[in-house]
């Protein structure tokens, strides 16, 4: 039986449902499959992208875990594609690498003070209060109003963050400098925008809603942006989720409002023209142009400009890939140029032993669970492209144990992941909490290596 030794680099969701798909595929081959991870923990974007206050997403994690799990993946957390291990490294040991790197930087938006002290991209602050070990753990709150460009998914996770008490933060695995910084932060206003109108938005209703159900926030909708054009009325009677996100801005127009401590403002048909800052270039003010449907099913300018005081700007306009060593990419599109997860070279013929999927391989559009498809899809050409792929000189597993171990590589495995778990949690069970995520990437390694470290909380 031919033998198929798989490295993937990513385990996040997009990495470990290709996996998954593998191990489960109907083939003549004796598969072998390594996970690298960056990180010294598994998840990718569950554990790091999204919000904490997000139970019912991160319970993908539920059926990652399984996946895991199963004893038919090794896991090499803590390693660095590009520094710990290289394309050549593993043209030596592998027949072919899945890259499902994922999106993770934010995409730039060209507007005059974009580039303010306080003006700031989702991604830094989604890693920041999520904690991840890679990023700086001062976070600056100390604006009253602030601007949220953007009308999708993570916008809305950007502003109810902000707009959230503290307090409600507390059931959930919050670390606890982020709980900290949260609760002083002196925010009344939250200001969401968006270029286009209410039914056409990128969000999805269960976000929504959840906005609506926040304690002591006012939402605040404003009529002018509701007399529907024909498109509007249009996607309300043919689409479900359109359909169910007008109930809910409806319910919220026949609300009062004005008792709350704090108010959540959702803006539509509002174009972002610039960064206001003051003579010492801090954030001064948001301003915009407000838009109207055009014929065309977009929206164009109406000349009528409008601003809001506010102190911080947070833009959500999406995310963006990063390039990997020795590996094609596409600069305008920020992912790897491949055909159905086949990756391309500049000459658009395919690279051998080499594939992507997840966001890296279409970008960062769909939910989380759209991954099995795109995996499926990938998985289906590795599968059929036996003559493609590399012939390793070094295809043991014992092999790549001990590469990483003679570059020092202080590398976490599937069972410091389970220690890890433990420990996190047992740091959260005194305070009645899930768990209290670790951040420092080294008191992770440390808690994954050492099991007695686990066992024992430590000192607050």
């Amino acid at each position: 039986m031919t033998k198929l030794r798989l490295a993937i680099v990513g385990a996040g969701p997009a990495g470990i449902y290709a996996a998954d798909i593998l191990l489960k595929a109907e083939t003549h081959f004796d598969v072998s499959i390594d996970l690298f991870e960056q990180l010294p923990a598994p998840y990718g974007l569950v554990r790091y992208g999204v919000a904490p206050d997000h139970p019912r997403i991160k319970g993908i994690v539920t059926a990652l875990r399984e996946v895991l799990d199963s004893g038919r993946i090794r896991l090499f957390g803590n390693v660095r594609y590009g520094r710990d291990i290289t394309l050549d490294d593993l043209k030596t040991h592998y027949n072919a690498v899945i890259f499902s790197t994922g999106a993770i930087r934010d995409a730039d938006l060209d507007i005059p003070g974009i580039d303010a002290a306080d003006s700031h991209g989702a991604a830094d602050f989604v890693s920041w209060y999520d904690g991840h070990p890679d990023v700086p753990r001062d976070w600056s709150l100390n604006a009253t109003s602030v601007a949220v460009i953007g009308n999708g998914n993570v916008a809305l996770d950007v502003a109810r963050m902000l707009a959230k008490h503290a307090d409600d933060l507390l059931p959930t695995e919050i670390p606890d400098n982020v709980y900290q910084v949260l609760k002083s932060s002196p925010v009344t206003d939250v200001h969401v925008f968006g270029r286009r109108g209410p039914m056409q938005v990128k969000f999805t209703p269960l976000e929504l809603r959840e906005l609506g159900e926040l304690r002591d926030v006012d939402m605040i909708v404003h009529e002018e942006d509701f007399d529907y054009d024909e498109a509007s009325r249009a996607a309300i009677t043919s689409n479900k989720q359109v359909l169910v996100i007008d109930r809910v801005f409806t319910q919220w127009r026949a609300r009062e409002t004005g008792s709350a401590s704090r108010r959540l403002h959702l803006h539509f048909f509002s174009r972002p023209v610039e960064v206001v800052t003051g003579d010492d270039g801090s954030v001064s003010a948001f301003r915009w142009e407000r838009t109207e449907p055009d014929s065309g099913g977009g929206v164009r300018g109406t000349g009528e400009f409008r601003e809001v005081p506010v102190q911080a700007v947070y833009r959500a306009v999406g995310y963006f890939g990063s390039p990997l060593d020795g590996i094609p990419f596409d600069e305008r599109r920020g992912v790897i140029p491949n055909r159905e997860g086949q990756v391309l070279d500049d000459y658009d013929r395919q690279v051998p032993g080499v594939y992507a999927t997840g966001w890296i391989k279409r970008g960062p559009v769909g939910l989380i669970g759209h991954t099995k498809s795109d995996a499926m899809e990938t998985i289906k050409h590795l599968v059929r492209d036996q003559a493609n792929w590399w012939s390793p000189a070094s295809p043991s597993e014992e092999s790549v144990v001990e590469l990483l171990e003679s570059r020092g590589i202080e590398y976490t495995n599937l069972d410091g992941w389970h220690n890890l778990d433990e420990y996190e949690q047992s740091l959260g069970a005194p305070h009645g909490r899930v768990r209290i995520k670790v951040v420092p990437r080294d008191e992770m390694v440390r808690a994954s290596n050492s099991p007695a470290v686990a066992a024992v909380p430590a000192a607050e």
